[in-house]
Order: C-alpha cells, then sequence, then structure tokens
C-alpha cells in the first residue's frame, strides 16, 4: 500500500484517527473500541508507520497494562460492573494506550525536541484526557488519580523526549 507523503495530510489523518479511535473506546466501550482500534493500527501500520514502528504499538500497550492496570489495582479506577477485563481494567482503557503511541512519530514528532514542554504537555494532558473519558465513559476516578497520571505521563513524556528528541539525524538512527 502506498505510504502518504510526510506533512500536513500526514499529520492531520494522524490526529483524525487518534481521536476518531479515543471516542470509540469511550463511548463505543471495549467492543466497538477493539473494532476501531484494530483498523486504525492496521492502516496506520499500512499507510503510517516507519519500519519497526509496530515495536512501539507493543511497547505501549505493554506500558498501559503497567501504568493503567496497576492504577486500577490500586483503586485508582471504579468501572461499571461486568466491564473489567484486563486485570480489572476494561480492554477499551487498555487499547487507548497502543492508539497513542501512532502518535509519537508522527504528529507528536515535533515536542520530544523539548523536554520540559514534552513534559508540561503530558502532565497536562494526560489527565485531562482521562477526565473527559471518565465523564463520558461514566467511570469514578479515585482523588489521587488525577494527579498520579499526571505524574506517570509527565515521566513518560520526558522518557520520550531523551530518547526521540535528538538531533534528527541521530534520531532517526535510534528509531
Amino acid at each position: 500500500m502506498a505510504i502518504l507523503p510526510d506533512g500536513p495530510v500526514k499529520m492531520l489523518a494522524n490526529l483524525a484517527t487518534f481521536q476518531v479511535g479515543w471516542f470509540a473506546c469511550v463511548l463505543g466501550g471495549s467492543r466497538v473500541g477493539l473494532l476501531a482500534v484494530a483498523l486504525i493500527l492496521t492502516l496506520h501500520l499500512a499507510w503510517l508507520a516507519r519500519p519497526g514502528e509496530w515495536r512501539w504499538l507493543a511497547g505501549f500497550a505493554a506500558l498501559g497494562l503497567v501504568v493503567d492496570g496497576g492504577l486500577t489495582l490500586a483503586g485508582g479506577f471504579a468501572f461499571a460492573e461486568g466491564t473489567s477485563l484486563l486485570g480489572g481494567m476494561p480492554a477499551w482503557l487498555w487499547l487507548l494506550w497502543p492508539l497513542f503511541a501512532t502518535l509519537v512519530h508522527h504528529s507528536l514528532a515535533w515536542l520530544w525536541q523539548y523536554p520540559w514542554l514534552a513534559a508540561l504537555g503530558g502532565a497536562t494532558s494526560g489527565p485531562l484526557s482521562y477526565y473527559a473519558g471518565a465523564r463520558l465513559a461514566g467511570v469514578e476516578l479515585a482523588p489521587w488519580l488525577l494527579p498520579a497520571e499526571a505524574l506517570a505521563w509527565a515521566l513518560i513524556c520526558l522518557a520520550l523526549s531523551a530518547y526521540l528528541g535528538k538531533t534528527p539525524a541521530l534520531a532517526r538512527r535510534l528509531r
């Protein structure tokens, strides 16, 4: 399949598919989310992804199990009865992690050159996404969860910045 050229079309397609997937997971639940994210990841790997980018998708899927799975086990989320699948958290929440990974080398690639902006973006955007998702999906959040997510996402984005924010030539070799 043809790969979309770099530029605004690619960035907009990447952002739009992420947002569609986010809403599918949050509003549609695990079944709709699974179908939507499977389609989005397939299209992403076919049209947008760089060689080996599937490793990032798998890595973020594993990271999501650790971070949100741990926060779920600690009582950070209260989901509706019958929705828990993966260590107490629903699949739709876990699916957001590989979905986020589709942004790392594309729409958010510019951000990793600015470590403190990346950390600030993670510390604010992460918890806002959780808050909005919880309100739309009817999930109760523990009072301590949003600060914990702010810290987690600040550290995740700072780590991404440290790893990917090198000079463009060096960053390409590290990917």
